[in-house]
């Protein structure tokens, strides 16, 4: 073996894994660091009078427990959201679909936790 065969096969045993690595990241869920951010409390309201406006039911939201975001076409927002009904709380998981370009905001799934 000349030395750029072993070069170019000490390059591919290094950069694969990480090539490899940061591909499964891509579009993966990450955390929300700070739930208490206003925006993502926002998207947290949104997505319980949304679900209450679709399903003419009467949750009020309390407050996000935790969430993840997804980068896709905008962003996806997937919450544990707390939220009252005649006194009594609950959590559900929300996901949220927001493209802020044109401040628009789907609810794309709200079930009980």
């Amino acid at each position: 073996m000349n030395n750029k065969t072993i070069f170019f096969l000490f390059l591919s045993l290094v950069l694969l894994p990480l090539y490899a690595f940061a591909a499964t990241r891509v579009g993966g869920w990450s955390p929300i660091r700070n739930i208490s951010d206003p925006h993502i409390i926002e998207v947290g309201e949104f997505a319980v009078s949304e679900y209450t406006r679709e399903t003419k039911s009467d949750l009020n939201f309390v407050t996000v427990v935790s969430g993840e975001s997804q980068v896709v076409a905008g962003m996806n927002y997937r919450l544990v959201i707390t939220a009252n009904h005649t006194g009594e709380s609950k959590n559900y998981e929300a996901i949220v679909w927001e493209k802020p370009w044109l401040k628009s905001m789907n609810l794309t799934s709200f079930k009980p936790v």
